[in-house]
């Protein structure tokens, strides 16, 4: 079952599009939202799938808000329902999965929705694929896999450090490595680095092996027994 959250300031035209909804299998309405503030509070609540999105409404009008969650990182499939014609090419380059003018007739909102199944289908699959999943002030996040330097286990939770930051996880490092053993290399039981960032390492005066790695001052202590393992992957990569 697919979330729905209508967006429009005009309640006949939510009642109406809530109605053809709860006519279709496989989709229910999850909310509604007369604004783009108040979708944005929705969205961060509910977590809807798709949203039925208005473009004329006070304020923050839905091509601006469809911006700000396509600058956000990720964003429900987003469903235009708008009385203008004229803007859907805008509409697409905000992502939008389709553009619906009103009055909108419930096969033509049929085929979008599934539309929209189809295309978060696709979308989790890459996201599962080539991103890593976090939430940051009730926002999704997601981190290219391509980015990250190193993944540190910390308490129940797992550190991502990339190249722009850091960010918090759940997966553990026993899922990540089995998820992308091409990329990273298991250091210590705590720690794994990516391959593509190591430089090399470095001794403590206490006898500690660290990894130095390229975009952060962080240095991860390689235990006792993969030591002479990451010298030999360095031996391959010089």
């Amino acid at each position: 079952m697919l979330n729905i959250l209508i967006i429009d300031d005009e309640a006949p035209a939510r009642d109406r599009l809530r109605r053809m909804v709860e006519d279709l299998p496989g989709f229910e309405v999850a909310g509604e939202a007369r604004g783009s503030n108040e979708a944005l509070d929705q969205i961060s609540h509910l977590k809807p799938d798709i949203l039925l999105l208005d473009i004329s409404m006070p304020g923050m009008d839905g091509m601006n808000l469809a911006r700000v969650l396509q600058e956000g990182g990720a964003s429900p499939a987003v469903i235009f329902c708008t009385a203008y014609q004229d803007q859907a090419l805008e509409a697409f380059e905000r992502e939008a999965v389709d553009y619906l003018v009103k009055p909108v007739r419930t096969e033509r909102l049929e085929k979008s929705l599934e539309k929209a199944r189809r295309y978060l289908g696709d979308a989790r699959k890459q996201e599962a694929a080539h991103f890593l999943r976090s939430t940051v002030g009730g926002k999704v996040v997601l981190t290219p896999i391509q980015r990250v330097i190193c993944l540190v286990a910390e308490d129940k939770y797992t550190t991502v450090l990339h190249e722009v930051g850091e960010t918090v996880i759940d997966e553990s490092l026993t899922e990540l490595e089995q998820r992308f053993p091409e990329l990273f290399f298991r250091v210590h039981r705590n720690a794994l680095v990516s391959r593509k960032h190591i430089r090399g390492l470095e001794r403590t005066p206490e006898g500690h092996t660290l990894v130095s790695l390229s975009g952060t001052d962080r240095k991860p202590e390689v235990s006792r027994r993969n030591v002479s393992s990451l010298r030999k992957l360095l031996s391959e990569i010089s």
